[in-house]
C-alpha cells in the first residue's frame, strides 16, 4: 500500500526534510506546498500582474497556492499539518480544518506548550505528534505494522 502523505504547515525550519529522510524506504509519497516564502508570496502578482494594495496581492497569490493545496490534500491519504514555534499559522490551521472536513487521516505535529491553543484542531485529529520523528513512527506503523525500538 502507497501512502499519499501532505505535509503542510510551517516554513521555516527542516521538519520536512526530516520526515522524509526518515521515511527512507518506506512505501510513501509526499507533496506539500511552495516552501520559497518569497515566491508563495508573490505568485499572483508576478503571475497576474502588480497590485497597489497588499490586501490584493495577498489575496492574488492565496488564490493561486490554494490550487496546490486544495489538490495536495484532497489527493492526500494522510495529512501531516506542523504548527511552528514562530509564527501563527492561520494558513495551517485552515488545511487541518479542510482536511477534518474531507474526511483526510489528520496528524498535527505541534509543540507540547501549544496544546490549549491548538485543543480544537487536536481534538479533529487522529494523532498528535511531538517531533517529527514521531511522524515517521507512525507512517512505519501504519505500513509495516511494526512499533519503534527504543
Amino acid at each position: 500500500m502507497t501512502l499519499n502523505v501532505y505535509l503542510s504547515g510551517e516554513i521555516h525550519t527542516d521538519w520536512r526534510d526530516q520526515i522524509v529522510t526518515g521515511s527512507a524506504g518506506l512505501d510513501v509519497t509526499f507533496s506539500g506546498p511552495v516552501t520559497d516564502h518569497a515566491a508563495s508570496d508573490d505568485c499572483g502578482v508576478a503571475i497576474l500582474g502588480p497590485e497597489t494594495e497588499k490586501f490584493w496581492h495577498d489575496h492574488k497569490g492565496a488564490k493561486i497556492n490554494a490550487i496546490r493545496t486544495r489538490r495536495g490534500i484532497e489527493q492526500a491519504d494522510v495529512v501531516v499539518v506542523r504548527f511552528g514555534e514562530q509564527y501563527k499559522q492561520w494558513n495551517a490551521a485552515f488545511d487541518a480544518g479542510m482536511a477534518a472536513a474531507l474526511g483526510k487521516s489528520l496528524v498535527v505535529l505541534s509543540m507540547p506548550e501549544h496544546q490549549h491553543a491548538l485543543k480544537e484542531v487536536h481534538a479533529a485529529a487522529l494523532a498528535v505528534a511531538d517531533t517529527p520523528q514521531q511522524v515517521v513512527e507512525i507512517l512505519t506503523y501504519v505500513l509495516k505494522g511494526t512499533l519503534p525500538t527504543r
